[in-house]
């Protein structure tokens, strides 16, 4: 399917699409208990499993996608049950992992891509998405290895959320300020994102306009 136009094509990064942006709403339910951490996580631990099936015939990526998230079901699992420091790195460095693997299937179904169509723009906007969500597992872990590293207005900053929060505010370079990072891999990592964002908007934007002017 990598860059072919379709109707399937286009329900697939449509659902994508569909499916980063209610995957980022709806991670309070998995506090709900272990019932909410299972529904939760299914959703998360299948999500990329299925778009890179869906995206990329690469075999290594397939098995990359489905190794990593099933990966990510089972320290999810483990954290919700046991809730130790080690179940909780577990899931920051197997979503690290993961992301990796959906960010590397959609460069290369966007840059493939030789003519601008509808899913190479939802597929890019998901990827969009699914950075801020990649970093947001960084800062985690960075703030598990160095605790302290971010603080917020109502003091120290640990909760998934409030750092999917900062990574959105970072990669979109908005700076509302009211989290800072203030350790050095914290900032370090920070400024990496906002770089990041702006870049990947100026490139893709370059590449898209590159692509209809070619077609044209």
């Amino acid at each position: 399917m990598s860059g072919a136009h379709s109707d399937g094509a286009v329900r697939a990064t449509a659902g994508l699409l569909f499916a980063v942006v209610l995957h980022n709403l709806i991670y309070p339910v998995s506090q709900q208990g272990m019932a909410g951490a299972v529904v939760f996580y299914v959703f998360y631990g299948g999500m990329y499993v299925v778009w890179t099936w869906l995206l990329s015939h690469d075999k290594r990526l397939r098995m990359a996608a489905l190794v990593t998230g099933l990966a990510v079901f089972a320290a999810g699992i483990a954290n919700a049950g046991m809730g130790t420091s080690v179940t909780a790195v577990a899931v920051f460095v197997t979503s690290i992992a993961y992301h990796l693997v959906i960010i590397v299937v959609l460069g290369i179904y966007i840059f493939a891509a030789r003519k601008v169509f509808t899913e190479i723009i939802l597929a890019a906007t998901s990827l969009y998405l699914i950075l801020g969500s990649g970093f947001a597992a960084v800062f985690a872990l960075i703030e598990w290895l160095q605790p302290g590293s971010f603080v917020g207005a109502n003091g120290g900053v640990t909760a998934w959320q409030e750092l999917l929060y900062f990574s959105y505010v970072t990669l979109t370079s908005l700076g509302y300020g009211d989290i800072l990072p203030v350790k050095y891999y914290a900032q370090a990592f920070a400024a990496f994102e906002a770089i990041v964002g702006v870049l990947y908007t100026v490139i893709l934007l370059s590449r898209l306009v590159g692509m209809h002017s070619a077609r044209e």
